[in-house]
């Protein structure tokens, strides 16, 4: 099978960039920042306040969490409910960053992950995919762009459905990158063999565009 990792900063557009890369290769993509997102709303909705190793252990003791592709459009279920319709909200997007360096929370999707990429050519987007999920995938791109590119792309997806405004998102955009980059589990690099692609200046086709070539050069097909 072949296999697409990509890794980089909140609000770069890594699933944007794996569904178009998905469409245009006819491969599967699962958005794996989904699966942490839906433990999010899980653990959110349970009334935990704070983060800390305890909660975490407690939280996971009967969490079952999977994926259906319903209409082609990927669903995360966590104890057998669809938390879907949530994954974007800012909360949880903060939240799952919080949670998601914890080794014994992380244990519960890995394993899923490496499952599905085994029987499906596959793009995967997150924070680890190529250091740590799918170390031995054939194509590994890094993406990013700098936190007030990525910060204003936010505010214009969310302006009209929140009270938000730019400078509280570029806070926690930043906020976000350091606990990304600093975590003792799994932190945000970019792998030896990744490719850096920065798409502060591209469109959402200018990106899949540049993706493919990476891809197809890796692939020799160029």
């Amino acid at each position: 099978m072949i296999n697409v990792a990509i890794d980089g900063h909140a609000g770069s557009g890594k699933s944007v960039l794996a569904k178009g890369i998905a469409e245009r290769l006819k491969f599967r993509v699962l958005n794996t920042g989904a699966l942490y997102r839906g433990m999010a709303c899980a653990y959110r909705e349970s009334g935990y306040k704070g983060v800390d190793n305890d909660k975490i252990n407690e939280f996971i003791k009967d969490i079952k969490i999977s994926v259906e592709f319903i209409n082609d459009e990927q669903h995360v279920f966590v104890n057998g409910k669809d938390y879907t319709p949530h994954l974007r909200e800012e909360e949880i997007s903060v939240l799952s960053s919080e949670i998601s360096p914890y080794q014994q929370l992380r244990n519960k999707v890995v394993d899923l992950q490496r499952d599905f990429a085994k029987n499906n050519n596959c793009v995967m987007e997150g924070r680890d995919i190529a250091t740590n999920v799918l170390p031995d995938a054939q194509i590994k791109i890094f993406l990013t762009a700098s936190a007030e590119k990525r910060a204003m792309r936010r505010y214009l997806e969310m302006k009209d459905k929140d009270n938000v405004t730019f400078e509280q998102i570029l806070k926690d955009i930043k906020e976000r990158d350091y606990r990304d980059e600093h975590r003792a589990v799994a932190p945000l690099v970019p792998a030896k063999d990744s490719v850096i692609l920065d798409n502060g200046d591209l469109t959402v086709e200018g990106t899949i565009d540049k993706a493919i070539e990476i891809i197809n050069k890796k692939l020799g097909r160029v």
